[in-house]
């Protein structure tokens, strides 16, 4: 039993120095310099996306795991191996059958951010591996259990909020002046406490007052404290469209720059958006413009237009006067040939 019990441990050790010192067996390592990254961080309705895996050194074998999520996602194609898709995760599997002489360093795998999104999504490719092989299948690679994660947002196509400042007329010094305020976006992004304040230029010594009711005709002082409660309210989506009608003084004459922001009460007050509006005041109404002349009336003096009258209805010829010479000499003509043959008649009768 001894003897046998030797043996054994003679030959454990032999193979364990086979094992070790053999350059062909076959031993598991950490695949360390492996990174993942993609071509952009955000992605909109119906672009494509591609995530690359870059292994650090030449694989002869690996299946790779990526999931993704679905409500945002959809699978496209693959550049490294062999592909499927079950929805929610795609496996590629490659396998070297030259047996190390087309090894793979890298693989690209590209997805498409879905139609009809209308809010930021922050989401994750997530990547796992298994079956993990050098170019000669020598040396394997431990398996990529916990999750590589490259995160992303997708979201629509955000148009800037823009500011319109309205009113007819120029303001009249100390006098109230009706104006309308409208904040406008097709596709505005979603903040949870946005407001609306006011910065005025004022000429020197000049102030102003601004205040404004909105569709509840609740009123709000937009230089003193803004628009809207304290704390801000939710904006964003589709067709957003604000409107505030303001009533403004002015008390001097003069131009005053008008600046409205649209403000992030949860990013430390963070200006979204602004326009600035510059404003004319005036110390007497507008003079209206002159009128035009009517087109029947003339311009011009009296003798002007006694003038033009006589030279407008002068005609093209003058008529002629006196008596045609023509006239008389075909009168006498007839005359004679009438008495000659009323000669001849009476010869002839007789």
């Amino acid at each position: 039993m001894k003897k046998i019990f030797n043996t054994l441990l003679i030959l454990s050790i032999l193979f364990a120095f086979i094992l070790l010192f053999n350059p062909n067996s076959v031993q598991a390592v950490a695949l360390d310099d492996i990174e993942i990254s993609t071509n952009k961080d955000t992605v909109n309705p119906g672009d494509t996306i591609t995530l690359t895996i870059t292994f650090g050194k030449p694989l002869g074998a690996y299946t790779f795991d990526i999931a993704y999520d679905n409500n945002l996602l959809e699978y496209m194609e693959t550049d490294g191996g062999t592909p499927n898709d079950n929805g929610t995760r795609v496996r590629v599997v490659f396998y070297d059958s030259t047996g190390g002489s087309s090894p793979k360093e890298s693989m690209h795998i590209t997805f498409k951010a879905k139609e009809g999104i209308m809010t930021s999504n922050p989401t994750d490719l997530a990547v796992t591996a298994e079956g993990l092989a050098n170019p000669d299948a020598s040396e394997n690679y431990d398996d990529i259990t916990i999750a590589l994660e490259k995160n992303i947002v997708v979201e629509p196509r955000y148009e800037d909020y823009k500011f319109d400042l309205s009113y007819t007329g120029e303001p009249i010094v100390n006098s109230e002046k009706e104006m309308v305020l409208s904040l406008s976006s097709s596709m505005g992004k979603n903040y949870d406490h946005a407001r609306i304040i006011l910065d005025a230029a004022t000429p020197d010594g000049g102030n102003v007052q601004m205040k404004g009711t909105d569709e509840t005709q609740t009123e709000y002082d937009l230089i003193d404290s803004g628009w809207g409660d304290p704390s801000g309210y939710a904006i964003g989506g589709q067709n957003v469209n604000k409107v505030l009608n303001l009533r403004a003084i002015f008390d001097k004459v003069g131009e005053y720059k008008l600046t409205f922001k649209l403000i992030d009460r949860d990013n430390s007050d963070a200006v979204i958006a602004e326009n600035t509006f510059t404003v004319t005041v005036t110390d007497t109404e507008t003079t209206p413009p002159e009128e035009e002349t009517p087109e029947n009336e003339t311009e011009g003096t009296i003798e002007e237009n006694m003038t033009n009258t006589t030279e407008e209805n002068l005609p093209n010829q003058l008529p002629k006067t006196g008596i045609n010479l023509y006239i008389p000499i075909v009168v006498i003509m007839i005359a004679i040939m009438s008495t000659s043959l009323y000669i001849r008649m009476k010869k002839k009768n007789k």
